[in-house]
């Protein structure tokens, strides 16, 4: 297990109950009481800590090393059942956008999300999950044939934002992502959108527009990243802190402000602490959500989104 910097005293409890355990189970000294004593420490300690995250450490927790990535989603929420499919038959097949068909609890899911890699060989793979346009083209081929065959899609975001290098403005990944965006807004199949670690920009929005978007407790979404915002505002990185509470980017921000429908619960430290609830949490959610969707008819499905869409933003000063 790896720990940030703000998770060093739960490292130390957790250590200090390790070593209690193991001189117990060495020793002929009854340290039960002891260890009882730590144990309702750190659980104090966790909840303390993990209930208190500022907008800054969320962004840190959705980055985590030991997060789940959406490849490690799709085939625990598929069972086995996963196939995936590539390419945008135009250019070439993205790493850094995964897409398939799989069956999650019966019912069989378009899934597409990015995907950053889990080690070093796999990031450079991957281009840690910043896609190209190709990739967004893919996932509009993807989604395009899911409203075909009548098939709801499920889109797993976790991204630092599109790759923004010269290749991918020369093959427009403006456009590629606006494309994405007017097309998934009058789509005729339900779309679930799930934000499971970072939502970066229009890198995130791409693949984002939903007649349900959720995010997980410890993630971010937002039209630019901490760091970028800082570098901009302060000629520096090392206000990331101020700009992450500015920019009002974490699941509470959003629920509040109406751009997401709700939010999901994470296991107590983090999602890496728990994956199998997770897993479990997160498939009932998308059951549940599609089960809300499946009877609406194509109109009123498409009437709904573009309303939802079309009250983002609205205010009154009465």
């Amino acid at each position: 297990m790896e720990y940030l910097d703000f998770e060093l005293p739960i490292k130390e409890l957790e250590d200090q109950l390790e070593k209690c355990v193991v001189l117990g189970q060495e020793s002929d000294v009854d340290v039960s009481a002891t260890c009882k004593q730590l144990e309702d420490k750190l659980e104090k300690a966790k909840k303390d800590l993990y209930k208190n995250l500022t907008a800054w450490q969320r962004v840190q927790m959705s980055r985590h090393p030991n997060r789940p990535y959406t490849l490690e989603y799709i085939t625990n929420l598929t069972d086995g059942t996963f196939l995936e499919l590539f390419g945008d038959r135009n250019f070439k097949d993205d790493k850094a956008m995964v897409g398939g068909l799989g069956r999650i609890n019966g019912q069989s899911y378009m899934i597409i999300g990015q995907q950053k890699g889990i080690n070093t060989k796999m990031r450079q793979l991957r281009n840690f999950g910043m896609a190209n346009p190709e990739g967004y083209r893919k996932a509009l081929r993807l989604m395009k044939m899911a409203e075909k065959f009548n098939i709801p899609v499920l889109t797993l975001i976790d991204t630092p934002g599109a790759y923004p290098g010269l290749e991918a403005e020369e093959r427009g990944q403006g456009e590629a992502i606006a494309r994405n965006i007017f097309e998934m807004v009058r789509l005729k199949t339900p779309i679930i959108s799930i934000i499971i670690g970072e939502g970066a920009s229009g890198g995130a929005l791409g693949i984002g527009v939903g007649d349900r978007v959720f995010m997980l407790e410890n993630t971010w979404y937002s039209v630019i990243s901490p760091e970028s915002c800082s570098s901009i505002l302060w000629r520096s990185w090392e206000f990331k802190e101020q700009a992450a509470e500015a920019l009002k980017l974490t699941a509470i921000d959003m629920k509040k402000q109406k751009l997401i429908d709700d939010i999901i619960p994470e296991p107590l430290g983090g999602v890496h602490r728990d994956k199998e609830t997770m897993f479990k949490t997160v498939e009932k959610v998308i059951t549940k959500s599609y089960n809300e969707l499946k009877d609406l008819s194509t109109k009123d499905l498409v009437a709904q989104r573009m309303e939802k869409y079309s009250k983002m933003g609205e205010f009154s000063d009465k």
